[in-house]
């Protein structure tokens, strides 16, 4: 009865549920690894974000080489900011709107010095391609809080004197007299003695999972809907061959001279009875 589903075309058809059916697989297992990539950021987010901040000796090892799990922890340094060395960093967009980011070294008072990105600027509308004012870090001795991030990786375009293209900490290191940390830098949380005005502050990151689950979920339902498809084509295709069979045989049996079988109609698929079996019924219950 099914014989029909070795045909090439068939087979076909088969391979071809397979290949969306894998697609489909795959398409949900990398929806799935999205998600715990999220799940994993957001963990870091939920014990770093706000933890209490650890001494900078006890860290700074993670300027050099940042662990990922360590990411957003707070550090708490203590030097003065080298406005000589300020940078703005180009193509940095906040909530939809353009503008840049605002990188400062800042040397420790025990020798070493790493980056500080002090916050985000709109683009100006005084000068193209700069922000309007970038304002002053304190001077003097200042007390820094500020939240690990990994170094950016080296970008193509370049950048006009002033600028970085991205907070590429090794390409930065090019452009300063002494060395500075080149694995991580520091995205400030508050600084001591307080400055105004100040770079407008960086958003808490989001904690919201996303849609990775459901979407994951919708591919793999697509794979194995395309697979119940199949199997009702092939239902179909056998219902079809069986009816046609039938007539091919009442032919026959005509030509002969014979009589062809009776079928048992097709049971209807309205169950409500006829106007005619309505009336019978009434009448069947008067007593005629």
């Amino acid at each position: 009865m099914y014989r029909f589903l070795f045909s090439s075309k068939w087979l076909g058809y088969f391979v071809l549920a397979v290949i969306f059916a894998t697609a489909c697989v795959f398409l949900g297992r990398w929806q799935m690894d999205r998600r715990a990539e999220t799940l994993a950021e957001i963990n870091r987010v939920v014990s770093n974000y706000s933890a209490t901040p650890i001494p900078y000796a006890q860290i700074k090892d993670e300027f050099d080489s940042l662990d990922p799990e360590r990411e957003w922890t707070q550090v708490e340094l203590r030097g003065s900011y080298d406005l000589d060395g300020q940078r703005v960093v180009r193509n940095r967009p906040l909530n939809g709107q353009p503008g840049y980011d605002v990188v400062v070294p800042f040397r420790l008072t025990t020798g070493e010095a790493v980056v500080i990105d002090r916050g985000w600027l709109p683009i100006g509308n005084n000068t193209p391609g700069r922000p309007d004012v970038i304002p002053a870090p304190p001077t003097g001795e200042v007390t820094v809080v500020a939240r690990l991030k990994p170094a950016e990786p080296k970008l193509d375009r370049g950048a006009v004197d002033g600028q970085l293209a991205s907070i590429d900490l090794a390409s930065f290191a090019e452009e300063l007299p002494y060395p500075i940390a080149t694995g991580a830098y520091g995205q400030l949380a508050s600084e001591s003695p307080a400055v105004r005005p100040m770079p407008t502050p960086f958003p808490k990151p989001a904690t919201e999972e996303g849609t990775h689950l459901s979407y994951s979920l919708q591919w793999f339902a697509f794979g194995v809907l395309m697979f119940i498809g199949f199997g009702y084509a092939a239902r179909q295709q056998a219902r079809n061959a069986a009816i046609d069979a039938e007539d091919e045989e009442d032919e026959q049996i005509m030509a002969a001279g014979g009589t062809p079988r009776k079928r048992a109609p097709a049971p209807r698929k309205n169950k409500r009875p006829t106007s005619e079996e309505e009336e019978d019924a009434i009448l069947d219950a008067q007593g005629y």
